[in-house]
């Protein structure tokens, strides 16, 4: 990972109960620590010095700011974490990318898999892929780019920015998959929204939401 400079400021506690802690995680910040001491700072590493027992539930990439959400106990962990794997949670993503996105709502249906070669990057592989889809929904558009909603339906390393990719519309200040466009934004264009749960302590359906900072 190239130059990695994490933002030094305070943590930005959404919410926080007896079973959850829900968190606004900035844009350059590792969810979890990398290989190497250089790479050691990370949210959770932040978290568990105020609240040393909280635990891993879901990531985000280093540069996608936005809504994520931690257990505070081993069933809370459990529980949040069958909702993503069977699919349960709703998630909405910001997006600027690239260019006049048409037409203004559609899928991605479009299967992944690590770019071994070239790690992290992650490519489409109509044989070997394993299923990934993305709803989108088009806010407002130029010529130059469009601001759009995402809603993955499947939880794939990197699933939006190589779907967004495939689409011909990159996300803007991608510094893996639209490097070109990193010097013309002061980050990746890719806001975690807001995210739909169903709360480990009785099961009653939350909502969490941040709005984009850009």
């Amino acid at each position: 990972m190239i130059d990695y400079r994490p933002p030094d400021i305070p943590l930005d506690i959404l919410h926080e109960d007896h079973e959850i802690l829900v968190v606004n995680k900035p844009e350059g910040l590792l969810s979890v620590p990398g290989k190497g001491p250089e790479l050691a700072d990370c949210l959770i590493a932040r978290l568990e010095a105020a609240y040393p027992q909280v635990l891993l539930v879901h990531r985000l990439d280093r540069d996608t700011s936005g809504v994520m959400v931690f257990g505070l106990t081993p069933h809370a962990q459990r529980h949040l974490g069958l909702q993503f794997e069977k699919r349960q949670t709703k998630k909405t993503y910001l997006a600027r990318v690239a260019g006049r996105l048409e037409p203004k709502t559609g899928t991605v249906d479009l299967p992944l898999i690590v770019d071994w070669p070239n790690r992290p990057l992650q490519k489409v592989d109509r044989e070997t892929g394993k299923p990934a889809v993305t709803d989108w929904r088009v806010m407002k558009s130029s010529d130059a780019e469009s601001r759009v909603k995402l809603f993955p339906q499947t939880g794939r390393s990197h699933q939006l920015r190589v779907h967004m990719l495939a689409l011909g519309h990159p996300i803007l200040g991608d510094p893996l998959y639209a490097s070109e466009t990193a010097d013309q934004h002061p980050r990746m264009m890719l806001h975690a929204e807001e995210l739909r749960l169903r709360h480990p302590d009785g099961g009653e359906g939350v909502k969490f939401r941040v709005a984009a900072p850009f």
